[in-house]
């Protein structure tokens, strides 16, 4: 059918008004020519010896950074707050998980804040090797302390280090004594090394245990118990009361069968119920009379300095090992050597011995 070009519709179409844009120019441009002012070393330093929370967090997540950068300007920062720290008392909480070491570090914390103490909480929580991500959940657990303004909850993942314990760790607690506060509580994951790894970073190191869940003296087969410093028998509440009192007259008995502390103080068992708030004054006034017989006998002060030579070796060797996988012939020679490896051209030995020779080679250039 021909068209009809004077075919006129009964539909018609008013002009439209046009709609703003919902970005705003003015605004949009201003927010991508403003840089984000970075703080000065002075500006972080002056912050934390002021007591800043949020200067403190920005410096412990410039500690936990990998970029070199970061690093750079971490050490400035923590080399010039050294002077103020190490007047802080450094307590390690292990145990096994679900002994309830959050639980128990809020109500002592709780209870240390009501005395005008500043306390600071390095909780680590265990890195997923198959993610590498943490749930950082300490401060969920220790809701409480978390608001409280004489604490400092800080949960770090472990990232795969000892327990998540080492060179990041001690250079928080730096910060922090820095920063006034003058306890520290280390909650650990309660796994493998972790233990060792923070007590060699505490002054008291504190054991939590169960009772009820086997037999009490297998745990004394366990080297963490000559490390520990004073244990607890945690969840002593409700039916639980007994098996907590039996528990802690076995462990003590046993403790008098092990090795005598080299400052001759002798550990003790206490119980208590984090829940319940019950055996907490107990706890601290063990942890405080430690600490009192350690300076007097001087051995608080020998603790410490035999710290900073550990400290010093496990920074050269960390640093050390970084060197020779960061190294460009290294990062080359390391895939050919694995192959060859598993293709038994030649033992485990003689293939880090091939990549030392790269190695030393490449620096004696």
């Amino acid at each position: 059918m021909a068209k009809n070009k004077n075919f006129e519709s009964a539909l018609h179409v008013n002009k439209g008004v046009s709609q703003p844009s919902s970005i705003n120019e003015k605004i949009s441009k201003a927010m991508i020519n403003k840089k984000k002012k970075e703080l000065t070393i002075d500006e972080y330093v002056e912050g934390i010896l002021s007591g800043n929370r949020v200067i403190l967090s920005k410096a412990i997540t410039l500690i936990e950074s990998s970029l070199p950068n970061h690093y750079n300007l971490a050490q400035q920062i923590i080399e010039r707050c050294m002077p103020y720290s190490g007047k802080s008392i450094r307590i390690g909480v292990t145990g096994v998980p679900g002994v309830g070491k959050s639980s128990f570090i809020e109500s002592i914390g709780k209870h240390l804040t009501e005395k005008d103490h500043k306390i600071a909480v390095l909780a680590v929580d265990p890195s997923s090797e198959i993610s590498k991500g943490s749930i950082l959940g300490d401060k969920t657990r220790m809701e409480k302390l978390s608001v409280d303004k004489n604490a400092f909850v800080r949960p770090s993942p472990s990232a795969g280090s000892l327990g998540g314990v080492a060179r990041k760790t001690r250079e928080i607690i730096i910060l922090c004594e820095a920063a006034g506060f003058d306890i520290i509580f280390i909650e650990t994951v309660g796994v493998g090394q972790s233990e060792i790894t923070v007590h060699s970073m505490v002054d008291f190191f504190l054991l939590l245990m169960l009772a009820g869940a086997g037999d009490e003296l297998q745990g004394i087969k366990r080297g963490i118990i000559e490390m520990s410093d004073g244990m607890i028998i945690n969840k002593a509440d409700g039916d639980n009361i007994d098996k907590a009192n039996n528990a802690k007259n076995q462990y003590q008995n046993a403790l008098h069968l092990l090795p005598k502390h080299h400052s001759n103080w002798m550990p003790k068992v206490l119980t208590c119920s984090a829940i319940e708030n019950k055996g907490i004054d107990e706890a601290w006034n063990m942890i405080a009379e430690h600490n009192k017989l350690m300076k007097k006998t001087g051995y608080f002060r020998k603790k410490r300095n035999k710290q900073k030579i550990n400290r010093m070796y496990e920074t050269i060797n960390q640093t050390l090992s970084n060197n020779f996988y960061n190294n460009p012939i290294i990062e080359r020679k390391l895939q050919v050597i694995e192959k060859s490896l598993l293709n038994n051209q030649f033992s485990a030995y003689q293939a880090a011995h091939k990549l030392l020779d790269y190695y030393f080679k490449d620096i004696e250039k």
